[in-house]
């Protein structure tokens, strides 16, 4: 019975924090459509958006009422199952990422020891891997079901950006994982926190490709081949409306808040707060205080992207290519092969 009990609160607690991270995510993606109109405005010397509310704040509301409420338009020459099941998987794969990133440590309650983590998986880089390799099929769904050249086009880009950069992504943490012997990202927070520095001092390469590679799976400019509008009106999501049209954009949202607490999770400490003795706080300060490091560390990265957003024009699809095949892997490939020779010498 004490176990069945246990279960059941274990079942519970999980159901919460799931809950509270899908929410979290989706209100950071509405509201980054927001800091993205803001921090285009600030580089552009405009205002953006500031009739909506205070300062513009309600304008995600207002945003996401009118695609709410506007009219389902489904081509009549689409496949309507795939035309629907394609943004449906980009959102779920985007949701799921979140599943494995420790969003702070442990606190008491209720004399119950609770992680602030869904699922502490020993493979869960692998695990990362596998969803985000999965979110692609949203966009070749939609792109071909729609039926359209330019949306076939446009999930094609979509797809071969996708392989090319995961590819010097994956050998950008082959180095990382030699140094860290863990594929948990739990754990790879708990070493950065006990040792001296963050990952990012071992593997500034490392980061740098890593860094690169979130942007071009993200579909962010400089690497947004997938939605170039000049070349094929909208992109692989041209025949979408309402809230078909909302899953696509607010997953490539949610993808850029998820990419960004990774980075913050294998290179900047995770949830650990720099110059800070945990040990010396409370239960739920320490708590408090590593959840909030964590989403510190992943606004600016966020900001980041959106400063990159706004600053460099998009690749020619041929200079994308060229950089993931001829420039990052080869990168990742040095960067991992130093990376061995330095473990294999400081292991005499």
């Amino acid at each position: 019975m004490n176990i069945l009990a246990l279960d059941w609160a274990f079942a519970i607690e999980k159901m919460v924090l799931i809950a509270i991270v899908i929410s979290v995510s989706l209100v950071i993606a509405m509201y980054a459509t927001y800091a993205e109109r803001k921090v285009a405005g600030f580089i552009q010397d405009r205002h953006g958006p500031n009739r909506a509310g205070p300062f513009g704040l309600l304008q995600p509301l207002a945003d996401g009422l009118k695609l709410f409420f506007k009219e389902e338009v489904i081509p009549n020459h689409s496949n309507k199952w795939l035309f629907v099941l394609g943004p449906c998987l980009a959102m779920l794969t985007a949701m799921m990422t979140s599943a494995i990133i420790p969003w702070g440590g442990t606190v008491e309650i209720g004399g119950r020891m609770i992680d602030l983590q869904i699922a502490d998986i020993n493979i869960g880089i692998l695990y990362v891997f596998g969803v985000v390799s999965m979110g692609v099929y949203g966009i070749m769904i939609g792109g071909w079901a729609s039926n359209n050249k330019f949306s076939l086009m446009a999930a094609l880009r979509g797809a071969s950006q996708a392989i090319s950069y995961e590819l010097a992504m994956g050998l950008s943490l082959i180095a990382l994982l030699m140094l860290t012997g863990s594929l948990s990202l739990k754990t790879i927070v708990e070493q950065q926190i006990s040792g001296n520095w963050w990952n990012i001092v071992y593997q500034p390469l490392g980061f740098f490709i890593f860094f690169v590679c979130a942007l071009a799976e993200c579909n962010r400019a400089p690497f947004d081949l997938p939605e170039a509008e000049s070349e094929l009106n909208m992109g692989y999501h041209q025949e979408y409306s309402s809230m078909k049209l909302g899953f696509f954009l607010f997953a490539e949202y949610i993808n850029m808040f998820i990419s960004c607490a990774i980075i913050a999770t294998l290179f900047f400490g995770g949830y650990d707060m720099p110059f800070v003795d945990e040990t010396k706080l409370s239960g739920m300060t320490a708590l408090l205080t590593g959840v909030a490091a964590l989403f510190g560390k992943t606004f600016i990265l966020i900001f980041v992207f959106m400063w990159i957003r706004w600053t460099l024009p998009r690749f020619r699809y041929d200079q994308l290519m060229n950089l993931g095949w001829k420039g990052l892997i080869p990168l990742a490939l040095l960067n991992m092969v130093v990376t061995a020779a330095i473990a294999l010498y400081t292991m005499k």
